[in-house]
């Protein structure tokens, strides 16, 4: 048993002063103990859940300012993804691994400390298999417990090039697998994983583009024969095209052809979903699902902009991703979150519980929860019998002199001079210190080495 102290800490209860937390040999939260005996004397930081990143393409992160040069056709996400494609059909192994250890410590510096990785690459360029099925995996995984972040894995089942199954493109190749191929992956990656306390196993139909419904049919059922608690994401909505595309083949669009087919429930995460109805909406939030909502992405890609007013009120649950990885930082996610509304409906906290609520508070709290069971995690706050998953802020960083209580997180949130993140604790154990990761600079030296023959 360990015992952490800090001056400040949002609970599940709200906010107190002078905190103890017991944190047994797991990483689990044991007992929280408000002004604590003895604590003044000891208490330090500010301590907050840690955030569940729901969504990353780990290899994209080595692509960053590679894209931003305008098309002479015309630049749309269609022409990012061939973009995309191509440098993908270049990543070996060692590249995979370098790639997502640099990644994990930025994210973890900037405040995540779960992430979905939504997983793609799983063949050899041109399309065979390695000899270990699972060895993209395994490299993704191998980051993430050396850098000490929490994990949900996300094997990405893609067979199809479009609706209405078109086949694949030669740039896919590293992607398509058959249905039983996939659930053979899943298989053993959940025998390999499944005494890890901080690596999760979830499956990824990639878009309804991509697979068919019998294969997700068959998919879901194999997999749930294996563990009926896996969380499920899949891409949806994400971009005006494929809606248009959904529903030339079905009649219907993505969201409601999908909740109108399978049963939607608390396990999936919708990624996206940009694209809805106000009935879509509505009925997505009443599955208890998360959207998983990746604002930079999206606006980097021009995808549109989440109905996020509309489900709120809808009590819909979500979460936030870096995605693409052309940011890192939770902050930006939510704050991009609420500036788009603004934008859009020319006025401020668009996004708030109701007058006289923090923004930052409310958008915080919904994220951190939202992810954590999107990534089939316990975790998301402070409390007793949750994860040991927390980020320790600054409180004399001048981002957050002379604020207290909600007012920390909205200008953590809506701030942006310089980082506050002071200390990062996944499972109990302190994997950022001062701002600092104790391998930082080996994994980024490692980084460049795979940069270097990447460009």
């Amino acid at each position: 048993m360990s015992k952490l102290y800090f001056e400040k800490a949002l609970l599940s209860s709200g906010w107190a002063a002078n905190v103890a937390l017991e944190i047994d040999a797991s990483g689990t939260i044991e007992a929280v103990t408000p002004d604590a005996p003895g604590a003044a004397g000891q208490a330090k930081g500010i301590a907050l859940p840690g955030v569940p990143n729901v969504h990353s393409h780990a290899f994209q992160r080595a692509m960053v300012g590679l894209t931003e040069q305008a098309d002479p056709a015309g630049d749309s996400f269609w022409t990012w993804r061939d973009v995309m494609y191509r440098f993908a059909n270049r990543i070996g192994p060692e590249d995979l691994e370098a790639i997502a250890a640099q990644l994990y410590v930025e994210m973890l510096k900037g405040g995540y400390t779960a992430v979905g990785e939504f997983h793609y690459l799983h063949h050899m360029p041109g399309g065979a298999p390695y000899a270990n099925r699972t060895e993209l995996s395994d490299r993704i995984v191998a980051a993430a417990r050396a850098v000490g972040i929490a994990i949900t894995h996300l094997p990405v089942f893609y067979r199809f090039s479009g609706f209405g199954e078109i086949p694949a493109l030669s740039e896919q190749s590293r992607f398509v697998q058959s249905p039983d191929d996939y659930l053979a992956i899943i298989a053993n990656l959940l025998n390999q994983y499944e005494r890890e306390p901080n690596v999760r196993i979830g499956v990824a139909p990639h878009s309804l583009r991509a697979v068919s419904e019998a294969d997700l049919h068959h998919v879901l059922t194999g997999v749930a024969q294996m563990d009926e608690t896996v969380p499920i994401h899949i891409h949806i909505a994400e971009q005006q095209k494929e809606v248009d595309e959904c529903i030339a083949w079905s009649g219907a669009h993505p969201v409601a052809w999908l909740l109108n087919h399978f049963d939607v429930d608390s396990r999936w995460c919708l990624v996206h979903a940009t694209h809805m109805d106000d009935r879509e909406t509505a009925a997505l939030a009443a599955t208890g699902a998360a959207v998983g909502l990746c604002p930079t992405t999206e606006a980097n890609l021009g995808d549109g902009i989440f109905p996020a007013r509309t489900y709120l009120d809808c009590n819909g649950s979500f979460g936030i991703g870096s995605d693409s990885n052309v940011s890192v930082s939770p902050t930006e996610e939510l704050r991009l979150l609420e500036y788009g509304k603004r934008l859009k409906r020319k006025r401020r906290n668009v996004l708030a519980d109701g007058p006289g609520r923090s923004t930052g508070r409310g958008l915080f709290s919904r994220a951190t929860s939202g992810g954590a069971h999107a990534l089939g995690l316990n975790a998301g706050v402070i409390a007793p019998g949750a994860r040991a998953d927390m980020v320790v802020l600054d409180p004399e960083h001048p981002r957050l002199t002379g604020r207290k209580d909600d007012a920390i997180l909205d200008a953590w949130i809506f701030a942006s001079a310089g980082n506050p993140v002071r200390d990062v604790y996944v499972g109990g154990k302190k994997v950022i210190e001062d701002g600092h990761h104790a391998n930082e600079g080996a994994i980024a030296a490692t980084f460049r080495d795979a940069i270097s023959r990447l460009t």
